[in-house]
């Protein structure tokens, strides 16, 4: 039976696989063959990105908050006890990598994987296997979707779940407070609503179903609920 790609698909699960690699690669290198260099060079990346997503959710959270405090402070309400928020905590500055580190590791992961000494455990210990393939259950397969706000557009993030193969695209809808319209067509992960922001505070709702084809399949997502305006 046919593997899926190893490589993990949402950001924060291949940061996690890029770790997994650096921690476990040092006990396998001189079977492999591989160089310090190579080594540093992967684990250099591994922390960056790692270190790149912390910050992103840093200030995702603290862009919430501080939107949220916005209206609050225009438009009056109750305030949390904790009042105003704080000024966010970067994490400690780590240093940086060229772009494409997606290309470097999968780059590497094939020389691993050429040498004779690779077998399936050494691939398991450094999370580079992928699972057996297994067709979905179309009948109950569901997306699931986030929104966020990001110069001035609504990005909606999806992803195909390991799926891609047997489906053809993704429907996504949204109420922009008149009920539910076709916003979409995507076949490709990650949708930006180029809608302009309303004037006044209000929210906007997403939800979206895989397609094979001309039908619907499985089931809609979650609603996703975003405060625009203001």
């Amino acid at each position: 039976m046919s593997k899926q790609d190893y490589l993990e698909q949402g950001n924060p699960a291949f940061s996690a696989q890029m770790l997994t690699f650096k921690n476990a690669i040092p006990a396998y290198a001189n079977i492999l063959g591989l160089t310090s260099d190579q080594l540093a060079a992967q684990a250099a990346d591994a922390n960056y990105y790692a270190n790149v997503l912390a910050i992103e959710s840093v200030f995702y959270r603290a862009e919430r908050q501080w939107s949220a405090w916005k209206k609050l402070l225009r438009s009056g309400g109750a305030t949390a006890d904790t009042g105003m928020p704080e000024a966010p905590v970067i994490p400690p500055a780590v240093p940086p990598v060229p772009p494409g580190v997606e290309g470097r590791f999968r780059a590497l992961v094939q020389l691993v994987k050429a040498s004779p000494a690779y077998n399936a455990p050494m691939g398991q210990a450094l999370g580079t296997e992928g699972s057996e393939k297994t067709g979905p259950d179309l009948n109950t397969i569901t997306p699931v979707i986030t929104a966020i706000l990001t110069g001035g557009h609504i990005h909606i993030d999806w992803g195909w779940q390991s799926h891609g193969s047997v489906l053809s695209m993704i429907e996504i809808q949204v109420n922009h407070g008149n009920g539910y319209v076709l916003l979409t067509y995507d076949t490709t992960p990650g949708y930006t609503d180029t809608t302009p922001l309303p004037a006044t505070p209000t929210k906007w709702t997403y939800k979206a179903i895989y397609r094979v084809g001309d039908h619907q399949v499985g089931h809609w997502s979650q609603e996703v609920e975003i405060n625009v305006g203001g």
